[in-house]
């Protein structure tokens, strides 16, 4: 049987009234070699979308035709094409794309709200297993699957904070989202997402179950150094405190590949400072953020687990 295509129109009834509905958003661009299978993987999800808007975020490839057949293929499927801006935009223009795309679901009905990227492959299971996990824990926020991708074959799962969900597969509960106000748009956003959800008494955490197959690494896109630099950079404009940073550095000269992403991350986030980038303008947020990275310092029980 070809899964993709499969044209059911929404979840089951059962589903639906066990978990709650979802609708997922997806910022993408130039993703042609990854888009048809991550789209296959949702068409066979146990439990279906009721929506599912895809943004063209200016792509060159095969993108916009691709996403174009989906529709006609799943009706549940909806399609935004933008104009090319010509160069990709790290942090903030996906979150610019994702919000193009929310603004087709604002002020509609859905339980829970997914940011998912184009370049991942879900187990069939994938949101069935996630939601489960927020109808278990009332006080869970934000939450996502774990993201491994294969070197040589072998799977190599990409380690984060216990509290950090990827960006490229959040899934937020309806109450807390308009908690927390939505997304930011500037790098680091998701970190200060999830910052501000424990700031306000949510849990978030990656799930070490289910896990999803991560076609283009993170960072792949932009190499070591840029990546490093981007990371650096977003922690900066996040707020975060300076010895936490520092050795944060520290412990990186002692993994791979450490000299390169150790001097990216501490270049980004210096050059913040000496080029006077305005940080998050949330006082009360960073304060809370740097509680918790001393506490996470003095071996504290903190957000950084």
């Amino acid at each position: 049987m070809n899964h993709f295509d499969r044209t059911s129109t929404s979840p089951t009834a059962e589903s639906t009234s066990l978990l709650g509905g979802y609708v997922i958003v997806s910022p993408v661009r130039d993703e042609e070699s990854n888009l048809e299978a991550c789209i296959r993987s949702v068409a066979q999800q146990t439990i279906l979308p009721d929506r599912w808007i895809l943004v063209d975020d200016g792509s060159t490839d095969r993108t916009g035709a691709i996403l174009d057949d989906a529709t006609r293929r799943y009706p549940w499927i909806s399609v935004l094409h933008q104009s090319n801006r010509g160069f990709r935009q790290p942090g903030t223009g996906v979150i610019s794309a994702f919000y193009e795309g929310y603004e087709e679901i604002r002020g509609t009905d859905w339980r829970f709200l997914v940011k998912l990227d184009g370049d991942l492959v879900l187990p069939e299971d994938y949101f069935q297993r996630c939601l489960t996990q927020f109808r278990n824990d009332p006080r869970l926020g934000i939450g996502g699957g774990t993201l491994y991708h294969l070197d040589q074959g072998a799977k190599v799962v990409e380690p984060n904070p216990r509290f950090h969900v990827r960006g490229a597969t959040k899934i937020y509960r309806d109450e807390c989202w308009r908690a927390i106000g939505g997304l930011l748009t500037a790098p680091g956003w998701d970190t200060l997402d999830e910052v501000k959800a424990h700031m306000l008494g949510w849990s978030t955490r990656t799930f070490p179950e289910p896990r999803a197959l991560h076609l283009r690494p993170t960072g792949s896109a932009d190499g070591s150094w840029r990546n490093a630099v981007k990371n650096g950079r977003a922690n900066y404009i996040s707020g975060y405190h300076s010895l936490f940073m520092i050795l944060k550095c520290v412990k990186q000269f002692f993994e791979q590949p450490s000299s390169v992403v150790a001097a990216g991350l501490i270049y980004g986030f210096t050059t913040g400072y000496l080029k006077g980038i305005a940080q998050v303008n949330d006082a009360e947020l960073i304060r809370y953020l740097r509680r918790q990275q001393i506490r996470r310092l003095l071996l504290r029980d903190s957000i950084w687990k």
